[in-house]
Parts: structure tokens; sequence; C-alpha cells
């Protein structure tokens, strides 16, 4: 699992004809070709039947029978179905069968491998992390092992890349894969024969109390065991004295609309609608909390950001429109739209939006989209940017024709994502030259993992988070980062650093920290420098 934060996110984002075989109703029989014009014939007589899929059919039928070359018609309907479903909405989508089980396996809640993190330094496999409990801590896999072979194979080289490694290193439960490390120290490399098994993927990133009575909980998606994490989480955090919860949401593209639901079940009473879904050939259905939540009582502040959508959007959605809680952070993404996943017989599969979802006061917080223009739609984040909806609330046109009401009375808009109560502001002032420089080229990552490597014996025997900082904050890090970027023919002058120092400091203290504890170290530091995170703890502070 390669599971690497970087500062600057670029988010990449993404469909019917239901032909569930393609089967030809009537046999066509042709003892000759001699002309087009009979070709014609034939096939404007099938195209003229009153069964709507005919054309497909005859279509694809006539490639197989009678096309100049041998024509793979499975492969061909590969390539066709995406374009339909493209054409139907944004988010209708075809999944080869060959896809399938590694679209599913984030949302699943495990895949099956050897248990490590990873990253390519210097065109070399280094383990960042072993997942506990996962084969390779079994074995005694340590962070900072490079795996430089793989089945009796060299595994270094600039030709490494994430896929290969996934490649290699993924597969079926119960199968092996042969590795040898290189390990500091130690002059010959170390084989080792790993056993693939179940590695879970967690959908709760981290959570600690980070005021004595404040909660915060960072969830990265909405899976098959989210919820069962998620209420882990919150009653541990209940148990060391949180009253008020901050659940951040920013990044989150959704998942189940079943996890989301129990998961806001838990803060409402008895009675209250969660969301409620309708479609043209799917019948409303309302969703209501069942009063059986644990956490009713408890003050709930959501973070959400331009990239929180669908099951993020139904959750803050839910706790905005019943007066529930308050949403702090930018404008979220705008997906109002329910897939159904439907297996077909060949093991594909096709996502189809069977209807749209709406927030407690009715409203669908779906943005506009024009069908086929899919390129427009995912233009969408880059013109918000653009226009300065990043940097002031103001600059957010809002229709007077999709006003909703809270519970309470409040106004809040539909029509394109759930609107904070309150805005932060994307800050700039950091980024300049230098640190763009920085973030693009890897450096601060690359540094902080050789920094820690090279101190790992001396660090493995921190455990909190706030000594791991202390104790790079007391070394010289800072000034072994700049000879770093000298060797690295990084140019800058001084006041170039300053202006961006702070941001440097609290990304390589966050990383360095994370090679050695993982995200309870990571996350903690890291969050010191968040602007949205600072404006919740003032919003609940004085609430």
């Amino acid at each position: 699992m390669n599971k690497i934060i970087t500062p600057i996110i670029i988010a990449v984002f993404a469909a019917v004809a239901l032909i569930i075989g393609i089967t030809i109703g009537k046999q066509m029989s042709y003892t000759a070709y001699p002309t087009v014009e009979q070709e014609a014939v034939q096939v404007k007589s099938y195209g003229g039947q009153s069964n709507k899929f005919a054309k497909i059919n005859a279509i694809l039928s006539l490639i197989d029978q009678a096309y100049v070359d041998d024509i793979d018609v499975d492969n061909l309907t590969d390539d066709i179905l995406p374009d339909i479903m493209h054409n139907l909405d944004p988010h209708s989508a075809y999944v080869p069968a060959s896809e399938v089980e590694e679209s599913h396996e984030d949302l699943e809640g495990s895949f099956s491998g050897i248990g490590v993190q990873f990253n390519i330094q210097n065109d070399t496999v280094m383990v960042v992390d072993v997942i506990a409990g996962g084969p390779s801590e079994k074995l005694g896999i340590r962070p900072g092992d490079r795996i430089v072979e793989v089945n009796d194979s060299t595994f270094t080289g600039p030709e490494i890349t994430n896929n290969k490694v996934l490649k290699n290193l993924r597969g079926k439960k119960g199968t092996s894969v042969n590795v040898k490390i290189r390990r500091a120290g130690i002059t010959e490399l170390i084989p080792f024969k790993i056993v693939r098994d179940d590695i879970p993927v967690n959908s709760v990133d981290i959570y600690y109390m980070i005021t004595p009575t404040i909660g915060y909980m960072k969830i990265s998606r909405f899976g098959a065991n989210t919820y069962e994490e998620f209420m882990t989480g919150l009653t541990d955090l209940k148990n060391k004295g949180a009253k008020e919860f901050i659940i951040d949401l920013r990044y989150n593209g959704g998942g189940y609309l079943y996890a989301v639901i129990q998961m806001v079940n838990e803060f409402l009473e008895r009675g209250e609608l969660i969301v409620y879904t309708e479609g043209l050939h799917s019948a409303r259905n309302n969703v209501f909390a069942d009063g059986t939540g644990h956490f009713k009582g408890y003050k709930v502040c959501v973070l959400i950001n331009e990239f929180s959508a669908s099951a993020s959007e139904i959750f803050s959605g839910a706790i905005q429109d019943l007066d529930r809680g308050v949403i702090v952070g930018r404008r979220s993404f705008g997906k109002g739209l329910v897939q159904q996943q439907i297996p077909l017989t060949d093991g594909s599969e096709i996502r189809l939006t069977t209807s749209r979802y709406h927030t407690p006061s009715g409203r669908c917080i779906q943005k506009p989209y024009k069908q086929g223009k899919i390129d427009e739609y995912e233009k969408d984040i880059v013109e918000r940017y653009d226009r300065g909806e990043f940097f002031a609330s103001d600059s957010i046109t809002l229709a007077d024709s999709l006003v909703f009401y809270t519970k309470y009375g409040r106004k809040v808009y539909g029509g394109g994502g759930i609107m904070p109560d309150y805005f932060v502001a994307h800050d700039t002032t950091i980024y300049n030259k230098l640190y763009k420089n920085l973030s693009l080229g890897s450096h601060l990552y690359s540094f902080a993992f050789q920094y820690a490597d090279r101190n790992r014996k001396e660090l493995s025997k921190i455990k909190s988070w706030q000594a791991m900082q202390k104790h790079i904050m007391d070394s010289n890090y800072i000034s072994e980062f700049k000879k770093y970027l000298a060797d690295k023919k990084v140019e800058f002058t001084e006041q170039e650093f300053a202006d961006c120092q702070s941001i440097v400091e609290n990304i390589l203290q966050s990383y360095i920290a994370r090679t050695i504890l993982g995200d309870e170290g990571f996350y903690p530091i890291y969050n010191q420098h968040d602007e949205t995170l600072k404006k919740a703890l003032e919003v609940m502070e004085k609430n």
C-alpha cells in the first residue's frame, strides 16, 4: 500500500444501455456478400425492429460475422460500454472484469498482500511502515528495509514504479512471494518467503484528543468497516474525556450509503430524516434516525472542502440541515447522484446512476452537468479556483430559487455542494516558488525519510508524537535540510526560505514522525499548521 501524504494535493476525478449479454434475437445467415447495397438492406431490415437495443445487437453481430478482419467482439464491447456510460452522467461507469476486484478493495475493507507501506526512493522500494498483524510484520520485516529482489529477480532501477510494486507484491491470499531485503548494518541480503494474507484497509486515518474536551477524527472513505472503526474511535475519545467531536471529511470522496447512514444516526434523535433518495424509476425512499445513537448529546463540527463528495455531503448535509452541528471549510464537491453496482455475467459490472439523494431540507446538492460533457464537469474545481472561490466566499453565486431552510430556519442552498457555516480561505501566503519546487520535486519527503532512516535507532526509542516533535526541533534538521538542497542543486535565497520556513518545518517534522510512529505521529504534528482546524476549534470554544 502506498500511502504518502503530500502538502499540495492534485485531485484527479474520474458508466445504460444495460447489456447483460450481447445476444442476437434473430439468426442472420449470409451465403455471400456480393455488394455493399445488399448488406445495407439487411442492416436496415434488422435495425427496423421495435426492440430498442436491436441496433446495437445488429451492429455487433454484423461485425462478428461480416467484418473484413478478425475482431474480438468481447474486447470491442469493453471499448464501447465506457462511452455509453459516460454519455449518461459523470458518475455512471463500466468496470471491466479485470478491474472489478481492485476497484472494490478500498471500500470492502481489505485486500490481499504482504502488508507493507512503501515509497520508491532512489529507484529502490523502501518499506515505510509494516501493517500490524500482517505477514511482513510477523516475519520481522521492519520500516527502513529495502526490497531489492523479488522472486530471484533484481527489483531496483528506474523501471520500478508503484504499479509494478503492487503487481508483484499483491496477490491472492495464501500465495507466496520471495523477497530479499537490504537492511542497514547488515552486509548480506536477508531472504523472506512471505505468504500473502488479508490486509485491512482502514477508513479512519486517525483519532486523538486535540484538546482536553475535544476529540478529532479524520475519515478518508465510507467503506464496509467504516462504521465499526468510527464507533471504536468515538467511544475511545469519549472515555478519554471528549465532550465534543470534530469529524474531518476533507478529501473524502464518499463510499457506501449504508455506512454514512449508520454514522449520522449516532448523533440524531429518533424520527429525524437523515436523507432521501428518488429517481425516475426509483420511488422516494426516506431514511430516518432510529433513536439508538450513543452520541446525541455531543457537539459536532464537520470539516469539508472542495474534494468532499457524495457520502461526505450526506453526512455534512444532515448535520447542517438538522442544526445538529456546524460545518467549517469550503464548499464541497457537489455529487448528489446515487450509483447502484450491477454485476454482469462475464464478471464485469456497471455502476449505474439510479437516483438522486436529497438532504433533510430537500436540497439536491448535485452540481450542474451536461450529458456527454465529462471534461467540462471535471474542470469545475479548477474553474472554482480561477474565479477565486477558494479565497473568498462572496465569489460564490447562489441562486435564490435554490434556497432551503434548516430545522431552525437558517437559509441553506442547493444546486452544487454543501456551503459551510464558517468559510476558511485557502492559504497561499506561504506557497512561494521555492515551496512549490520543494513539493513538486518530492524533496521534503525524501529528506524526511533519509533523516529518519539515518537516525532510526535513536528515534525508535521515542513513543509519543510530542516527544518526537521536541527531539526533532532540538536537532539540526533544518541545517541538514539546507545542505541536502544544496547537494540537489536547488537554488534559493535565505529570504525565500524564511518566507516558507514555517510550513517546511511543519512538513518535515510530520514526515519524520510518520516514518517512526505512523499516522499517530504524523497527524497531530501536521494539523498544527491547519487553518481550517484552527477555525473549527475557535468556533467550538465560542459555542
